[in-house]
Protein backbone atom coordinates (compact mmCIF):
# COMPACT_ATOMS: atom_id res chain seq x y z
CA UNK A 1 0.00 0.00 0.00
CA UNK A 2 2.79 2.41 0.75
CA UNK A 3 3.84 2.25 -2.94
CA UNK A 4 0.87 2.68 -4.05
CA UNK A 5 0.09 5.61 -2.29
CA UNK A 6 3.66 6.74 -2.97
CA UNK A 7 3.16 6.44 -6.87
CA UNK A 8 -0.13 8.18 -6.84
CA UNK A 9 1.78 10.78 -4.77
CA UNK A 10 4.21 11.46 -7.98
CA UNK A 11 1.50 10.97 -10.81
CA UNK A 12 -0.35 13.80 -9.27
CA UNK A 13 2.79 15.75 -8.96
CA UNK A 14 3.59 15.01 -12.26
CA UNK A 15 0.18 16.12 -13.88
CA UNK A 16 0.01 19.71 -14.20
CA UNK A 17 3.50 19.71 -15.67
CA UNK A 18 2.31 17.27 -18.34
CA UNK A 19 -0.84 18.96 -18.71
CA UNK A 20 0.49 22.28 -19.13
CA UNK A 21 0.13 23.31 -22.48
CA UNK A 22 3.15 25.08 -24.12
CA UNK A 23 5.40 25.14 -21.48
CA UNK A 24 8.63 23.60 -23.16
CA UNK A 25 11.55 25.22 -21.49
CA UNK A 26 13.72 24.87 -25.21
CA UNK A 27 10.91 26.11 -27.11
CA UNK A 28 9.22 29.39 -27.91
CA UNK A 29 11.77 31.52 -25.32
CA UNK A 30 13.63 34.55 -24.58
CA UNK A 31 17.26 34.67 -23.60
CA UNK A 32 17.82 36.13 -20.25
CA UNK A 33 19.49 39.03 -21.66
CA UNK A 34 20.28 42.37 -21.58
CA UNK A 35 17.96 43.81 -23.76
CA UNK A 36 15.49 40.60 -24.58
CA UNK A 37 12.23 40.83 -23.36
CA UNK A 38 10.74 38.34 -20.75
CA UNK A 39 8.97 36.11 -22.70
CA UNK A 40 8.11 36.38 -26.51
CA UNK A 41 5.34 37.83 -28.04
CA UNK A 42 3.92 40.15 -31.07
CA UNK A 43 4.84 43.64 -32.29
CA UNK A 44 3.17 46.08 -33.68
CA UNK A 45 6.29 46.73 -35.77
CA UNK A 46 9.82 46.07 -35.64
CA UNK A 47 12.27 48.21 -37.91
CA UNK A 48 13.75 47.15 -40.92
CA UNK A 49 15.43 43.69 -41.26
CA UNK A 50 14.40 42.66 -38.20
CA UNK A 51 10.99 42.89 -39.41
CA UNK A 52 11.05 39.18 -40.15
CA UNK A 53 10.39 37.99 -36.25
CA UNK A 54 7.71 41.02 -35.79
CA UNK A 55 4.70 38.16 -35.16
CA UNK A 56 6.58 36.39 -32.14
CA UNK A 57 9.47 38.17 -30.95
CA UNK A 58 11.98 38.30 -28.26
CA UNK A 59 12.95 42.47 -29.00
CA UNK A 60 11.55 45.60 -28.75
CA UNK A 61 10.82 47.82 -31.60
CA UNK A 62 13.26 50.49 -29.93
CA UNK A 63 15.71 47.65 -29.72
CA UNK A 64 15.43 46.42 -33.14
CA UNK A 65 15.78 50.28 -34.42
CA UNK A 66 19.31 50.24 -32.49
CA UNK A 67 20.54 47.20 -34.11
CA UNK A 68 20.51 49.03 -37.13
CA UNK A 69 22.94 52.26 -35.99
CA UNK A 70 26.21 52.79 -36.63
CA UNK A 71 27.41 53.16 -32.79
CA UNK A 72 24.31 51.98 -30.84
CA UNK A 73 23.74 52.07 -27.37
CA UNK A 74 22.62 48.50 -27.17
CA UNK A 75 26.31 47.36 -26.19
CA UNK A 76 28.34 50.65 -27.34
CA UNK A 77 29.47 48.93 -30.11
CA UNK A 78 31.19 50.60 -33.02
CA UNK A 79 31.18 48.50 -36.26
CA UNK A 80 33.27 51.28 -38.10
CA UNK A 81 36.23 50.33 -36.06
CA UNK A 82 38.82 49.92 -38.89
CA UNK A 83 36.87 52.40 -41.15
CA UNK A 84 33.94 52.29 -42.97
CA UNK A 85 31.92 48.91 -43.19
CA UNK A 86 30.88 48.19 -46.23
CA UNK A 87 26.88 48.45 -46.25
CA UNK A 88 27.08 44.99 -48.08
CA UNK A 89 28.84 43.43 -45.08
CA UNK A 90 27.54 45.27 -42.62
CA UNK A 91 24.06 44.00 -43.30
CA UNK A 92 25.08 40.46 -42.16
CA UNK A 93 25.35 42.05 -39.18
CA UNK A 94 22.58 43.91 -38.25
CA UNK A 95 20.56 40.27 -39.31
CA UNK A 96 22.71 38.81 -37.08
CA UNK A 97 22.03 41.24 -34.06
CA UNK A 98 18.33 40.99 -35.12
CA UNK A 99 18.24 37.19 -34.74
CA UNK A 100 20.23 37.45 -31.53
CA UNK A 101 18.24 39.74 -29.90
CA UNK A 102 14.60 39.24 -31.56
CA UNK A 103 14.50 35.02 -31.94
CA UNK A 104 12.29 33.20 -29.84
CA UNK A 105 13.81 29.48 -31.20
CA UNK A 106 17.36 29.62 -29.99
CA UNK A 107 16.13 27.85 -26.79
CA UNK A 108 18.17 24.42 -27.48
CA UNK A 109 21.44 26.28 -27.63
CA UNK A 110 20.91 28.78 -24.72
CA UNK A 111 23.57 28.46 -21.70
CA UNK A 112 24.06 30.09 -18.14
CA UNK A 113 26.71 32.88 -18.22
CA UNK A 114 28.43 34.63 -15.31
CA UNK A 115 28.38 37.91 -16.64
CA UNK A 116 27.35 41.08 -14.65
CA UNK A 117 24.90 42.59 -17.34
CA UNK A 118 23.42 39.01 -18.66
CA UNK A 119 22.98 35.47 -17.31
CA UNK A 120 22.75 33.36 -20.54
CA UNK A 121 24.14 33.46 -23.88
CA UNK A 122 23.92 31.25 -27.19
CA UNK A 123 26.66 28.70 -27.95
CA UNK A 124 27.05 26.35 -31.10
CA UNK A 125 23.79 27.21 -33.04
CA UNK A 126 24.23 25.89 -36.28
CA UNK A 127 23.96 28.24 -38.87
CA UNK A 128 23.37 27.56 -42.46
CA UNK A 129 25.87 26.98 -44.54
CA UNK A 130 24.29 29.92 -47.25
CA UNK A 131 24.26 32.14 -44.71
CA UNK A 132 28.02 31.65 -43.89
CA UNK A 133 29.07 31.35 -47.13
CA UNK A 134 27.30 35.01 -47.93
CA UNK A 135 28.36 36.82 -44.92
CA UNK A 136 31.91 36.20 -45.70
CA UNK A 137 31.47 36.29 -49.25
CA UNK A 138 30.08 39.99 -48.52
CA UNK A 139 32.14 40.80 -45.75
CA UNK A 140 35.76 39.66 -47.40
CA UNK A 141 37.25 43.16 -48.27
CA UNK A 142 35.91 44.77 -45.08
CA UNK A 143 38.57 45.72 -42.60
CA UNK A 144 39.02 44.79 -38.97
CA UNK A 145 41.59 43.94 -36.62
CA UNK A 146 40.11 41.58 -34.43
CA UNK A 147 39.48 37.66 -34.85
CA UNK A 148 36.90 37.50 -31.33
CA UNK A 149 34.95 40.58 -31.25
CA UNK A 150 33.44 39.83 -27.52
CA UNK A 151 36.86 41.11 -26.04
CA UNK A 152 40.35 42.60 -26.03
CA UNK A 153 38.90 45.83 -27.57
CA UNK A 154 40.05 49.55 -26.39
CA UNK A 155 37.72 51.08 -24.66
CA UNK A 156 39.43 53.94 -23.08
CA UNK A 157 36.68 56.38 -25.09
CA UNK A 158 33.36 54.50 -24.33
CA UNK A 159 33.08 52.63 -27.93
CA UNK A 160 35.50 49.68 -29.12
CA UNK A 161 38.43 50.52 -31.05
CA UNK A 162 40.95 48.61 -31.94
CA UNK A 163 44.01 47.19 -29.28
CA UNK A 164 47.57 49.10 -29.36
CA UNK A 165 50.01 47.11 -31.68
CA UNK A 166 46.93 45.48 -33.98
CA UNK A 167 46.65 46.17 -37.67
CA UNK A 168 43.69 46.53 -39.88
CA UNK A 169 43.39 43.91 -42.28
CA UNK A 170 40.76 42.24 -44.86
CA UNK A 171 38.40 39.82 -43.39
CA UNK A 172 39.29 37.22 -45.80
CA UNK A 173 42.92 37.22 -43.83
CA UNK A 174 40.99 37.28 -40.13
CA UNK A 175 38.60 34.65 -41.08
CA UNK A 176 39.94 32.49 -44.08
CA UNK A 177 36.93 30.56 -44.49
CA UNK A 178 33.52 31.35 -43.87
CA UNK A 179 33.61 28.74 -41.12
CA UNK A 180 36.24 30.87 -39.23
CA UNK A 181 34.10 34.28 -39.25
CA UNK A 182 30.76 32.63 -37.71
CA UNK A 183 32.45 30.29 -35.63
CA UNK A 184 35.20 33.01 -34.20
CA UNK A 185 33.96 36.47 -34.61
CA UNK A 186 31.21 35.63 -31.80
CA UNK A 187 33.31 33.47 -29.47
CA UNK A 188 31.16 30.10 -30.89
CA UNK A 189 27.87 31.81 -30.76
CA UNK A 190 27.63 29.79 -34.24
CA UNK A 191 29.04 27.11 -35.52
CA UNK A 192 29.03 26.55 -39.10
CA UNK A 193 26.39 23.79 -40.36
CA UNK A 194 27.11 21.71 -43.86
CA UNK A 195 23.13 21.66 -44.04
CA UNK A 196 21.52 24.08 -46.70
CA UNK A 197 18.83 26.52 -45.96
CA UNK A 198 14.92 24.76 -45.92
CA UNK A 199 16.56 21.12 -44.47
CA UNK A 200 15.17 21.93 -41.32
CA UNK A 201 18.77 20.88 -39.61
CA UNK A 202 20.27 24.68 -39.23
CA UNK A 203 19.15 28.04 -38.61
CA UNK A 204 18.78 30.97 -40.84
CA UNK A 205 19.07 34.66 -40.02
CA UNK A 206 17.81 35.29 -43.53
CA UNK A 207 14.30 34.38 -44.23
CA UNK A 208 10.69 35.16 -46.14
CA UNK A 209 8.12 36.04 -43.08
CA UNK A 210 5.50 35.21 -45.86
CA UNK A 211 6.63 31.73 -46.12
CA UNK A 212 6.73 31.17 -41.99
CA UNK A 213 9.93 31.11 -39.55
CA UNK A 214 11.70 28.27 -40.57
CA UNK A 215 13.42 28.15 -37.34
CA UNK A 216 10.67 26.93 -35.24
CA UNK A 217 10.71 23.50 -37.00
CA UNK A 218 14.72 24.35 -36.64
CA UNK A 219 14.54 24.13 -32.68
CA UNK A 220 11.65 21.64 -32.41
CA UNK A 221 14.18 19.08 -33.95
CA UNK A 222 16.99 20.10 -32.05
CA UNK A 223 15.14 20.03 -28.68
CA UNK A 224 14.19 16.99 -29.48
CA UNK A 225 17.56 15.83 -30.18
CA UNK A 226 18.80 16.86 -26.77
CA UNK A 227 16.55 15.28 -25.17
CA UNK A 228 17.27 11.81 -26.97
CA UNK A 229 20.67 12.00 -26.00
CA UNK A 230 21.97 11.00 -22.59
CA UNK A 231 24.85 13.30 -23.37
CA UNK A 232 22.83 16.37 -22.99
CA UNK A 233 23.94 18.86 -20.23
CA UNK A 234 20.98 19.39 -18.27
CA UNK A 235 20.71 23.23 -17.82
CA UNK A 236 18.42 25.31 -15.06
CA UNK A 237 17.43 28.76 -16.32
CA UNK A 238 16.88 31.61 -14.32
CA UNK A 239 13.74 32.77 -14.66
CA UNK A 240 11.67 32.04 -11.76
CA UNK A 241 8.56 30.87 -14.27
CA UNK A 242 10.80 28.66 -16.01
CA UNK A 243 12.76 27.49 -13.11
CA UNK A 244 13.53 24.36 -15.48
CA UNK A 245 14.83 24.39 -18.64
CA UNK A 246 15.89 20.40 -19.95
CA UNK A 247 15.38 18.94 -16.49
CA UNK A 248 13.52 15.13 -16.30
CA UNK A 249 10.38 15.48 -15.06
CA UNK A 250 11.05 13.14 -11.32
CA UNK A 251 13.82 16.27 -10.87
CA UNK A 252 11.58 19.47 -11.84
CA UNK A 253 9.45 17.56 -8.91
CA UNK A 254 11.56 18.22 -6.47
CA UNK A 255 13.82 20.44 -7.55
CA UNK A 256 13.70 22.97 -4.77
CA UNK A 257 12.89 26.98 -4.84
CA UNK A 258 16.74 27.81 -3.75
CA UNK A 259 17.75 26.50 -7.28
CA UNK A 260 16.26 29.46 -8.81
CA UNK A 261 19.41 31.84 -9.71
CA UNK A 262 19.46 35.80 -7.88
CA UNK A 263 18.42 38.06 -10.08
CA UNK A 264 21.02 40.01 -12.34
CA UNK A 265 22.84 42.23 -11.52
CA UNK A 266 22.90 45.57 -13.50
CA UNK A 267 24.04 45.98 -16.80
CA UNK A 268 26.46 47.81 -18.27
CA UNK A 269 28.40 48.62 -21.43
CA UNK A 270 30.46 46.29 -23.48
CA UNK A 271 30.89 43.77 -26.21
CA UNK A 272 26.97 42.16 -27.45
CA UNK A 273 26.90 38.66 -26.26
CA UNK A 274 29.73 38.25 -24.45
Amino acid sequence: PGMAVALAVALALLAPAAAAPGKDALLNVCMDAKHHKREPGPEGSLYGQCSPWKDNACCTANTSLEAHQEQSYLYNFNWNHCGLMPAKCKRHFIQDACLYECSPNLGPWIEQVDSSWRRERILHVPLCKEDCEEWWEDCRDALTCKENWHKGWNWATGWNRCPWGSMCRPFSQVFPRPKDLCEKVWSSSFRYSPEPRGSGRCIQMWFDPAQGNPNVAVAKYYAWRSRSSPAQVEKVAPESDQAVRALPWPVLVLLPPALVLLPAGAGGSGTPRM
